[in-house]
């Protein structure tokens, strides 16, 4: 989830105006809960001038194939939609989701003409490692460099990035690094690179209170936990139900994305980048370049959209002003009324509008 300083310095800001306020988003706009309720207009239009198809969250419920294709270190899992020619997007998700985060906006982008790609990150679903020899790490330059070597294989130039949770953070990092591969953003939650040595300070009562699990995830109790599928499913469910308390998602759903949660490798994966983002362990020194300059925060120049999840706990007050002086090139920010972390998965519509919008930027 989202950087604890950076959510740590806005807390007690007020509504500041430094980013773009939609008030439509924050209203009449916003979409509405998964479960019996009746979905809400979208922007007319968005910015784009295309008005992506209302549907009720939860209308579709698989992807109808996995393909797998080997990219670096990886066999990336990934699901496919769209046209094989169309405008590339790819939709990155969080922790601890998969990739049924996007299985309703997938099929929106995709009769819209996009092709939309949306793998499984390292340690989830059936993306597995080459070798049993290579150190199940996960800095996030390390899952970075992982997209970057799926759009290889691929042969993708550059695509639409969109993302939340460790999505956004990945989505940022390759568009502050590789900005060529990027054609344009959409990030939830904002600017979210981590940088290790801010981390190492406390944060105010409330942020630390709202980061349990990663304290959690540094003790031998919460290792074990992790490593007992059991519980670890019983943890990620948990953690669904305060995250996005508008969610009424079903047993169902959640099992959906939980068969995820069973990757031999996904324990070691989650409490590596829990661990390494505080500082407890050290990441691989091939990846030491791409966090030096991840340290220093680099701007991002590419066409972007920010959005904040009103119910999210990690959304920090402000209005995005927190972070937007790191967006250098054309923007916008929008917060989405009655919706917690799980953006995509809970307002489909309004999250393929932004990366619609992005793309026209």
């Amino acid at each position: 989830m989202i950087n604890r300083r950076t959510f740590s310095k806005a807390v007690g800001l007020g509504t500041g105006a430094a980013a773009v306020s939609l008030s439509g988003l924050q209203t009449g706009a916003s979409a509405a809960p998964a479960g019996n309720s009746a979905p809400t207009a979208p922007m007319s239009g968005g910015t784009s001038g295309i008005t992506v198809p209302t549907i009720t969250p939860g209308t579709h419920t698989e992807f109808s194939t996995i393909k797998q294709v080997k990219a670096g270190l990886l066999d990336i899992g990934y699901a496919e939609a769209g046209p094989a020619h169309g405008p590339v997007v790819i939709c990155l998700h969080g922790w601890p989701y998969d990739i049924h985060s996007y299985v309703d906006v997938a099929p929106l982008l995709a009769d819209l003409g996009y092709r939309v790609i949306v793998p499984y990150l390292r340690g989830h679903g059936s993306t597995r490692f080459l070798s049993r020899h290579t150190p199940r790490t996960a800095e996030q330059s390390a899952v970075a460099l992982d997209i970057i070597a799926l759009m290889d294989a691929l042969k993708i130039e550059k695509a639409v990035l969109a993302g939340f949770d460790w999505g956004s953070r990945t989505a940022d990092i390759i568009a502050a690094l590789w900005p060529e591969r990027v054609k344009s953003l959409v990030s939830t939650s904002g600017y979210v690179i981590t940088k290790v040595s801010a981390q190492l300070e406390p944060a105010l009562p409330a942020v630390e209170h709202n980061w349990w699990y990663q304290w959690y995830f540094a003790t031998d109790r919460g290792k074990k936990a992790m490593e007992n599928e059991d519980q670890r499913i019983a943890l990620c469910r948990y953690v669904w139900t305060l995250v996005s308390p508008n969610w009424n998602f079903d047993d169902a759903t959640f099992a959906r994305t939980a068969e995820a949660f069973k990757n031999p490798d996904y324990a070691a994966i989650v409490l590596f980048n829990y661990r390494w983002r505080i500082g407890l362990i050290e990441g691989e020194r091939r990846y030491d370049r791409y966090e030096k300059q991840l340290a220093a925060q680099p701007p991002i120049a590419a066409p972007t959209i920010t959005l904040d999840p009103a119910l999210d706990p990690f959304t920090p007050p402000g209005g995005g002003s927190t972070y937007r002086d790191h967006f250098t090139g054309p923007y916008e920010h929008r917060t989405i009324a009655n919706i917690g972390h799980n953006l995509p998965q809970e307002a489909p519509t309004l999250f393929a509008q932004a990366v619609v919008d992005a793309d026209h930027l």
